[in-house]
């Protein structure tokens, strides 16, 4: 899926609806607070995010249509900011061991750095240097698969046209 700091409203909605499990109430709650969360990328001083996203991600159809060419060109205006990279690992390339599970990176400012990794049912965030380390080095992978930021605005939009 696009990553929470990523979605549009429309598709957040979709996608926290979609698991039935939640109450209209519960999904307001989580949407607001996942909504809240994209200032961190206009904040001072902005962080800088690198995502890299799989092109069936962008063909899986979450909510309608509309729900789809609205996140895909929210994609596209969001990596062109300057603290934001958006790049796609194309259909074609072979599997990777980032296709096992999603995860965070990050380093903060006093220099400290953690991973977070989510699951169905948590997340989990490590600190350690040998677990980031070792997620570091599938970070290397995952970006070695993935089309350069101008190639995936590119395929993006290519693939924005097919949800007309």
């Amino acid at each position: 899926m696009i990553p929470g700091l990523l979605q549009t409203e429309g598709y957040a909605r979709a996608m926290l609806g979609a698991v039935g499990e939640l109450t209209a109430e519960e999904v307001e709650a989580r949407l607001v607070a996942r909504l809240a969360r994209q200032a961190v990328l206009t904040a001072d001083p902005r962080p800088h995010l690198v995502a890299v996203l799989e092109e069936n991600t962008l063909r899986r159809q979450v909510g309608d249509r509309e729900i789809m060419r609205e996140q895909l060109h929210h994609l596209l205006a969001v990596g062109t900011e300057p603290n934001v990279q958006i790049r796609v690992a194309p259909a074609d390339a072979p599997w990777h061991i980032g296709l096992n599970g999603p995860f965070i990176l990050a380093r903060l400012s006093d220099g400290a750095e953690l991973a977070h990794l989510d699951n169905q049912l948590q997340g989990q965030t490590v600190d350690g240097p040998n677990a980031v380390a070792a997620l570091d080095r599938r970070w290397e992978t995952v970006t070695g698969e993935a089309l350069p930021c101008r190639q995936s605005a590119q395929l993006i939009e290519e693939v924005v046209k097919t949800w007309t």
